[in-house]
């Protein structure tokens, strides 16, 4: 942050207000346990219940009911990552201000739905959820650029928005407070939608209308309030002429094990690359494990509490509160990325190559937290589920911030947006396989998810893969410009003489 003179204020006012938003609007839908608690009691889908046919039972049957909420969560988390990719290409085709208003307009609309939705009118949460979701991880998508005006720090600025996005799930269990202190639902979502005022303000005084290039130019400014005209620099302008010199500069080095950054490698060829396949692979199996978790927790809970009610809401206020840690815990995630930062790099050796050097233990780390999460998970002892609940909030955090952290360091700026948007969407189509486990467990098995928990733990013991994928590459390719430095320094010799 060194040198920015008047324009640190900013920076930080940016900093700051973003990560606001992100925090208390971005990810409310994955709240869901708390407000389907809500719901339930004010009688959405109730007309899916049905009287049991065990005569001694005093409640009624309410699979059905339970199928329905999960069906809206399912969607609702499909269209958050599949609407990325979309969603990605109008930021880098449009810039932020487009995307921002788009978002805000979505996730508005999503609010007043569920605002003057009832429960003679429950299938209104469909495309409720949908919008806010979608809006949602558009407010994401354009804060996360912030982590380039801070070069020193951007992974653990992108991390911290992630984690920012994460907590605000805990804004549903605000929700549910409230209305057991007798504020109803309705009254809370007018009042989440009149903050899109707030949105709409910070777009056109604390956002860039393009984007926030990176690396940052000399004397970048940013805001439609800036003396009347934004110094953007022409971002796309910028990035060309410095693609121009990265593919120049290519034209005299050698292949290396890793893709080069720049204009020869397009988006295509990033999109081909086994380092994106098995990224991709390692996200939508973790993103599984959670979509699953959250989308069934009610319902786990009623089962391990025997349907207490009274144990049902303590237990769905914990998790919910567990939730607010995201933001604590995702910078640590950012932290690990960018520890290298501000010490010299080896000769020959480019920065975006410690950067890749240095996530390895990030993926690592990632893929080791959500199989114990995995296995606490698996076993239906209820007091055990607070330990789930704190290893579910931190693996979820480091997930989705080292997620974006790794896209921004291991291919070009141009295309994060892009590439962003592909690997959600894709991941969000492997995510509908939650649906049809929750089926499967409401029916042939009884309402026993043992067998698709031990199954899923089976599956995230892939997501080690992507690490040990990332250091061979990264060691092949010190390898090879040892070599090409023994070789040159070998040339120099014998010239010598």
């Amino acid at each position: 942050m060194k040198g920015f003179g008047g324009r640190r204020p900013r920076y930080c006012l940016t900093l700051v207000s973003g990560m606001v938003e992100c925090l208390c609007f971005a990810g409310v839908l994955f709240g869901w346990a708390s407000l389907v608690f809500v719901l339930k009691e004010d009688g959405y889908f109730g007309q899916y219940c049905e009287e049991s046919s065990n005569s001694t039972a005093s409640a009624p049957e309410c699979s059905r009911q339970d199928e329905q909420f999960s069906l809206v969560f399912t969607i609702g988390s499909f269209l958050n990552n599949f609407m990325t990719f979309p969603n990605g290409y109008i930021f880098d085709r449009f810039g932020t201000t487009v995307t921002r208003l788009l978002g805000i307009f979505l996730y508005t609309t999503g609010t007043l739905l569920v605002a003057f939705s009832s429960a003679a009118f429950s299938e209104m949460l469909f495309p409720a959820m949908c919008c806010i979701s979608v809006g949602g991880i558009l407010l994401l998508i354009t804060n996360m650029q912030v982590g380039n005006l801070f070069a020193g720090h951007r992974s653990t600025v992108i991390t911290l928005y992630n984690g920012a996005f994460d907590s605000s799930s805990a804004v549903f269990l605000i929700f549910k407070v409230l209305n057991e202190q007798g504020i109803s639902l309705r009254t809370s979502f007018l009042a989440l939608s009149m903050c899109s005022v707030i949105h709409i303000t910070r777009t056109f005084l604390l956002m860039p209308r393009s984007r926030i290039p990176y690396p940052l130019p000399e004397k970048f400014t940013y805001g439609h309030v800036n003396c009347g005209k934004e110094n953007s620099y022409n971002v796309e302008k910028f990035e060309r002429i410095k693609d121009e010199a990265n593919q120049s500069k290519k034209e005299n080095e050698t292949d290396s094990a890793l893709p080069q950054e720049g204009l020869a490698q397009s988006f295509k060829s990033c999109v081909l690359s086994w380092l994106f396949f098995w990224h991709l692979m390692w996200l939508s199996i973790m993103q599984l494990r959670h979509y699953l978790f959250i989308g069934t927790l009610n319902p786990t809970i009623s089962r391990l509490a025997n349907d207490d009610p009274d144990l049902v809401s303590k237990y769905t206020n914990a998790f919910a509160m567990t939730q607010l840690c995201g933001v604590l815990c995702a910078p640590w995630n950012g932290v690990i990325m960018d520890r290298h930062k501000g010490t010299p790099l080896a000769p020959g050796e480019t920065e975006r190559e410690v950067d890749l050097r240095s996530s390895v233990m990030s993926l690592f780390v990632t893929a080791l937290q959500c199989v114990c999460f995995s296995v606490c998970a698996s076993v239906p002892v209820l007091p055990l589920q607070y330990l789930t609940f704190a290893l579910q909030v931190i693996n979820r955090s480091f997930l989705y911030g080292g997620n974006a952290a790794f896209i921004s360091m291991a291919f070009p700026s141009c295309h994060f947006g892009k590439l962003y948007g592909l690997i959600m969407s894709l991941s969000g189509v492997l995510s509908l396989l939650q649906y049809p486990c929750f089926a499967l467990v409401k029916g042939v098995l009884g309402g026993d998810p043992l067998y698709i928990n031990i199954t899923l733990t089976g599956l995230t013991l892939l997501t080690f893969i992507h690490p040990i994928y990332v250091y061979i590459q990264c060691k092949k390719s010190a390898e090879k410009k040892a070599e090409q430095a023994v070789c040159q320094g070998t040339i120099l010799a014998e010239a010598s003489f």
